[in-house]
């Protein structure tokens, strides 16, 4: 696979605004393992022409760098769901809004993008409209829940360890701010106890291994491709009863 380094010029247009070029390929019917790969697969590849908004790589290769990471895992290693639910992290943020529309409530006005007034900064809520689109696509609670905390999981981390907001992007901090912030302590206190501590470990692993897939350096040739996930995917969306 040909290198992937891109610069922030080629991803942004001529007026300076983030170029989104999905594939517009509607959902499947019926809604099957193979189908819904398929078709996921598909919107991961027109990914690679859509900026990861603020940085200056492309969404596929943040999405495959972030899938890499939870794939090698050190101790312990990460389940097929939680790799499968890094991959697909930020589905929220760039799938189709028609395709968001036509599976979730059919308004397109609940996809909207967070302007910080020099330009967006993602689209709100994009970790529940990916954690909806995964579960009205087939996928288990765990992938559904583990995409739908990963932007909790930075305000949780950002409340508990105070270096670790040092470690963001510029662009992650910015989004933040729209985010709710970091959490105080009582919301902290209320997370942890709502999912307990395997779950709010794995939810923090998949947070760190998203701030870690930003590399401008690293090349598609030297991490797994797409075509290492399509039998992953399937398996997930199998298990299912």
């Amino acid at each position: 696979m040909r290198s992937q380094v891109i610069s922030t010029r080629r991803l942004l247009n001529f007026e300076g605004r983030s170029e989104r070029n999905i594939s517009t390929m509607p959902p499947p019917k019926p809604l099957t393992p193979s189908s819904v790969t398929s078709y996921l697969i598909t919107i991961l590849q027109s990914s690679e022409h859509t900026p990861y908004i603020g940085e200056p790589i492309s969404q596929l290769a943040h999405s495959l760098q972030a899938g890499h990471l939870a794939l090698n895992a050190a101790k312990p290693s990460a389940d097929e769901e939680t790799i499968v639910a890094t991959l697909l992290h930020d589905i929220g943020q760039f799938a189709p809004q028609a395709d968001l529309s036509a599976l979730l409530d059919g308004n397109d006005a609940s996809v909207r993008d967070m302007d910080s007034g020099g330009g967006s900064v993602g689209r709100y809520s994009h970790d529940e409209l990916g954690s909806r689109f995964l579960a009205a696509l087939g996928f288990p609670a765990k992938t559904c829940t583990l995409v739908g905390e990963h932007v909790n999981a930075k305000r949780y981390l950002c409340g508990v360890d105070a270096a670790y907001y040092d470690l963001l992007s510029e662009a992650s901090k910015e989004s933040l701010e729209f985010q709710g912030g970091p959490m105080e302590k009582r919301e902290r206190d209320l997370y942890y106890d709502r999912f307990g501590a395997d779950w709010v470990r794995d939810i923090c692993r998949l947070r760190n291994w998203d701030d870690g897939a930003k590399s401008e350096t690293l090349s598609m040739s030297e991490i797994e491709g797409l075509d290492r996930y399509k039998g992953m995917i399937e398996r997930v969306l199998e298990r299912v009863e």
